[in-house]
């Protein structure tokens, strides 16, 4: 069946720039290359949920300018309505800076601009009500999130939260109406004040940590060393595919986006949904840039 998918979040025009490594503090260091693309979490969640089929809508702002404006076009082209995407001529469309080193790891700095203006006007009531899944990730207001998955839970609407990055605090009222949470390694460490490394006791005292907070699942991806998933007291650990990674941006959104588009109502096909999303990431690194990056369900199917 065909999920209705309403991502919440973040439009940014992405500055890619290519390094050996990263530079010394007082270094100065050339540039190999640099390139722009369309990127931000939301845009590249719902580009990836709409690659594996999905209809999905976006919610989020722009800027009155050029990016905004290919911002738009490219969800557009890729099969994202933007009917609720707003302009604001107050602020410009959000970018981010990427240093991404030759190893394929990336560090990114980010300017939030129309994203962080956000406001709850701005959410649209009756396209989440009709959805299947909402997505939202921290790059948007934090009043917005709670917002939109207070109307989600309203009306029976699955809700996965990416909190990425790690900037606001996992509140018991946000936690109450959220079904998934869905961390990185380095933000499951922020958010519980636990040092994450690979050990299967301590990813369970992550994870006993983030289910305190309410939610009763998650899923905290570690990078080459997979994915750990809490389903109440099951637990259980995902490995990932091997492949020669060039580049790990929009790796997770891809990952998150997948996941939306095949997880069953009560979250049942929770093991099979990650080792799609596993696979789908997998396609992803081995590419350069962010949504270009993001496989189709066919690329995922004949892996």
């Amino acid at each position: 069946m065909t999920k209705n998918i309403v991502v919440l979040g973040s439009l940014n025009v992405d500055n890619i720039m290519k390094m050996p490594r990263m530079p010394l503090v007082g270094e100065t260091m050339a540039l190999t290359d640099v390139t722009t693309a369309p990127g931000g979490k939301g845009a590249n969640q719902a580009v990836a949920a709409s690659r594996q089929g999905a209809n999905v809508s976006f919610i989020g702002a722009v800027g009155n300018d050029a990016n905004g404006q290919f911002m738009r076009a490219t969800l557009l082209t890729n099969g994202v309505n933007v009917d609720a995407v707003s302009t604001n001529s107050d602020v410009p469309t959000g970018s981010a800076y990427i240093m991404l080193q030759d190893s394929g790891a990336n560090t990114i700095l980010i300017h939030g601009g129309a994203n962080q203006a956000l406001t709850i006007e701005d959410i649209n009531t009756a396209l989440i009500a009709q959805a299947d899944v909402l997505i939202a990730q921290f790059e948007v207001p934090f009043e917005v999130i709670l917002a939109a998955f207070k109307i989600a839970k309203q009306n029976n609407v699955q809700t996965i939260l990416n909190p990425a990055p790690a900037v606001y605090e996992l509140t018991p009222e946000l936690m109450a109406v959220t079904d998934i949470v869905l961390p990185n390694e380095t933000e499951a460490q922020l958010l519980t004040g636990i040092s994450v490394i690979n050990d299967e006791g301590v990813l369970n005292r992550v994870s006993d940590a983030l289910q305190a907070k309410g939610v009763q699942r998650s899923i905290i991806t570690l990078g080459e060393a997979g994915s750990f998933i809490a389903d109440g007291q099951k637990r259980w650990w995902v490995q990932p595919e091997k492949v020669d990674a060039q580049d790990t941006t929009a790796a997770g959104d891809t990952f998150i986006g997948t996941l939306a588009s095949v997880i069953a109502p009560d979250f049942s096909n929770l093991d099979d949904a990650v080792q799609r999303a596993n696979i789908a990431s997998a396609i992803a690194v081995t590419r350069p840039g962010a949504i270009p990056s993001i496989p189709t369900d066919k690329e995922v199917d004949n892996y």
